[in-house]
């Protein structure tokens, strides 16, 4: 299994299934123990530890591992600078060479790195899988491009006889690179890729929710030959290290995925702060809705919402959370929707074959969850599936929870505008389209939509008046889900994004370097 392996080819391949199991025992060995961060290459050790254990069963402990503050991110900065100088001088082909062999090298291990995901953030096999390959996909598709494009070379024409100019693109210095835990590997390697292709260096601070996934990776960087320095990984909470990273004029970038109050506030700070106008590359989740109208095919429908609002638990920044169907078809399309849940969600443990749900990321969560649910039902909405936290037998270790769908909530409640995270699920009806595009786009999010009718002038209505960068019609695997590198770029609108430039796509890496414009006399 190489190459393009999507979620749905893994669905279908019974091959992976030892595979993951022994990666599950094989992965044992790594857990629990003691592990350091890295700067300038070295193994480094810090006063203060925290603890990361498994939301699948909190008796599991993941790692113990160091917490860093600004006094570390200063040092692994400088150390990001120092190897700027060599690695920004290096042939782009010879970057792309490195990048092409950490490819291989997350493919090798992606049994391993899958069966950690499931462990350290409770992602089951499947996506689990999918995740890994996706970030094997992102690093090969941005190196096909480079070479596609010449490394951005591009001969100019000059209108003064016996002038050469060329446009080029050159590296901006040593960035922040911060990624979250719900795609550990794949939102990471998506920033890094494009941060170390353009001949940048970076200091990486994963989520303390998954800091051995990050360190697994970090190693294979390593190997791959990224050189001591390029990469540096500091752990440790956020708020340890944003004054840091704001605030340093050394910091020549940012790249940030995570949530909208916590970009919008490094945005502000970063902007303010600096001695000039520096790049910061932000994707920020996104409140998603999906349109059902009465040319629907309700089956495709009901199976592309359900797969996409509770997939990983809604956990996903693409996770369609609110749903608008036509009148007509209301009563059958949420019947549908009902049974599909039932047939699909089944909740437990994620190391196991079976389960669709595993646990929420942290009690956090979990106490979302429980306030939502009761803050829907005093408003006057009305649970009409799941809706239960599970706190006993085999759930009483972990952060599970129940699928909930939600009808009757009143417009204009804040949960129809609040990106929850968790696996609830808003439906609403609507008398025409027009009303419809006007409800999914009354938010200021703009990340991914969906619509599902079988008339193309109404797939085209949408297309042309939905205010979201990455848009699906039709789409039973996942209504508003499963971007794909080379396929959907994956480009935040409004507080959704900062660039309108989306990982997956051929302007991404447009976001990591500067133009510069070369004239020779000849």
């Amino acid at each position: 299994m190489t190459g393009k392996v999507t979620y749905v080819a893994i669905l279908a391949d019974e091959s992976i299934h030892p595979q993951y199991e022994r990666a599950l025992e094989e992965v044992k060995e790594d857990l629990g123990r003691e592990w350091p961060m890295y700067i300038g290459g070295k193994e480094t050790y810090t006063g203060g530890k925290f603890e990361k254990r498994s939301p699948i069963d909190v008796n599991i402990l993941i790692g113990k591992f160091q917490r860093g503050s600004g006094e570390e991110f200063s040092r692994a900065l400088d150390e990001a600078i120092k190897a700027f100088r060599e690695w920004s001088r290096l042939d782009w082909k010879d970057r792309a060479k490195v990048m092409g062999r950490l490819a291989d090298l997350i493919e090798r291990d992606r049994f391993r790195l899958a069966a950690l995901i499931t462990y350290e953030v409770g992602k089951n096999r499947y996506e689990a899988l999918a995740e890994v390959h996706e970030a094997i996909d992102v690093v090969r598709y941005y190196v096909d491009l480079i070479h596609k494009v010449n490394g951005f070379e591009e001969p100019m024409q000059s209108p003064v006889p016996g002038e050469r100019p060329v446009s080029v693109l050159r590296p901006y210095g040593a960035w922040a690179v911060i990624s979250p835990f719900n795609f550990p590997i794949a939102l990471a390697k998506g920033m890094l890729t494009g941060v170390l292709l353009m001949g940048n260096t970076a200091v990486w601070k994963p989520t303390s929710e998954a800091p051995l996934t990050a360190i697994m990776l970090y190693k294979l960087m390593i190997e791959a030959g990224i050189p001591p320095g390029v990469v540096n990984l500091v752990t440790g909470p956020g708020e340890s290290f944003e004054d840091a990273i704001v605030a340093n004029p050394k910091v020549a970038g940012i790249a940030f995925t995570g949530s909208r109050d916590v970009g919008m506030r490094l945005y502000r700070r970063f902007t303010q702060s600096q001695p000039w106008p520096k790049p910061i590359v932000l994707e920020m989740g996104s409140k998603n809705p999906v349109i059902v109208t009465a040319k629907a095919d309700l089956d495709k429908a009901a199976e592309g919402v359900v797969r996409a609002a509770f997939g990983y638990g809604g956990q996903k920044c693409s996770a369609t959370s609110r749903v608008y169907v036509q009148r007509q078809v209301y009563d059958e399309f949420l019947n549908k929707l009902i049974e599909k849940t039932r047939q699909i969600v089944t909740v437990g443990d994620p190391r196991l074959r079976s389960t669709f749900l595993g646990p929420l990321i942290n009690k956090r969560a979990q106490d979302n969850y429980r306030k939502y649910i009761a803050d829907a039902v005093s408003a006057g909405g009305k649970v009409v599936y799941g809706g239960k936290v599970l706190e006993s037998g085999e759930f009483a270790r972990g952060y599970y929870v129940e699928p909930a769908i939600i009808t009757n909530l009143p417009r204009g409640n804040y949960l129809w505008y609040t990106e929850l995270f968790v696996p609830i699920l808003l439906v609403d009806t609507f008398e025409t389209l027009e009303e419809a595009l006007a409800k999914a786009n009354d938010t200021e999010y703009g990340l991914t939509a969906g619509i599902f009718s079988e008339d193309p002038n109404e797939v085209q209505y949408f297309f042309d008046n939905i205010e979201f960068g990455v848009v699906y019609a039709n789409r039973r695997g996942g209504a508003t889900t499963g971007a794909w590198p080379g396929a959907q770029p994956f480009t935040g609108w409004k507080a959704s994004g900062a660039t309108g430039k989306g990982v997956n796509g051929p302007y991404y890496l447009l976001n990591f370097a500067r133009e510069q414009a070369r004239t020779v006399v000849l």
